[in-house]
């Protein structure tokens, strides 16, 4: 495993200055309108924790990347301690030098997590996992758990394989030339197995940010498996 994650690093180190504007040309958007996709993730984590009646106090942002989620999520969570964990550390050097606020970032090996156990409130994943050899989830997913505390919750993305138009930007993107996208079903089984229980599954992102207005019939399309990307929650 550990040579297998040593080159996605190596591959992401590669991509860390040019990640937008390959992940535009990907999804044939304007590297610009990629921060809808970050804010909507955001939207969604801040609208679970705000049903669950409290704030968290330390986020785990695992996969961080060159931090495109960070500033929402400082915007949404502004008394949290916000940890950026990756296992690119050019990718880290791009998010310390955004210098956002309560962000904190943390380079791994990609076989065990630098955190003490029970120590964050929330970890938020985003279209990692397809990035990650199979064989390996399970025992990540136990490192996960470990560092989450017992009353609090993991909120994971992925890219959905049953959407066309999913398949088609991966397909096109060259740091995703490796990725084997995963089923819903499928990874909430890995995420039981990892140790996790009570797994909401919901299929998300059916409209692109040109009809961004139509966001609030989302919450009716949940069980619709043609959603861009799905997420999970395990507690």
């Amino acid at each position: 495993m550990a040579e297998a994650l040593a080159v996605t690093s190596a591959e992401f180190d590669q991509v860390a200055q040019d990640y937008r504007a390959q992940h535009a040309h990907s999804t044939g958007v304007s590297v610009e309108a990629l921060d809808y996709f970050a804010s909507y993730k955001i939207e969604y984590l801040k609208t679970l924790w705000h049903a669950r009646g409290r704030q968290p106090r330390v986020l785990l942002d695992f996969g961080a990347g060159i931090g495109n989620a960070l500033a929402p999520m400082h915007e949404a969570f502004p008394e949290a301690d916000i940890i950026a964990l990756d296992v690119s550390r050019a990718s880290l050097d791009l998010v310390d030098a955004q210098a956002i606020p309560r962000v904190r970032t943390l380079a791994y090996d990609g076989l065990q997590i630098p955190l003490a156990d029970g120590s964050v409130d929330c970890i938020f994943i985003a279209c990692v996992f397809h990035h990650i050899p199979a064989e390996h989830h399970v025992a990540l997913l136990r490192e996960l758990r470990r560092v989450l505390r017992r009353d609090g919750a993991l909120v994971l993305f992925e890219h959905n394989p049953l959407n066309p138009l999913t398949r088609l930007a991966v397909a096109r993107c060259e740091f995703d030339r490796d990725a084997v996208l995963i089923g819903a079903g499928e990874m909430r089984r890995r995420l039981k197995a990892g140790g996790f229980a009570a797994v909401e599954r919901r299929f998300c992102l059916f409209f692109p940010p040109v009809l961004a207005l139509l966001r609030p019939l989302e919450r009716l399309l949940g069980w619709l498996p043609l959603g861009a990307q799905y997420h999970l929650v395990g507690t």
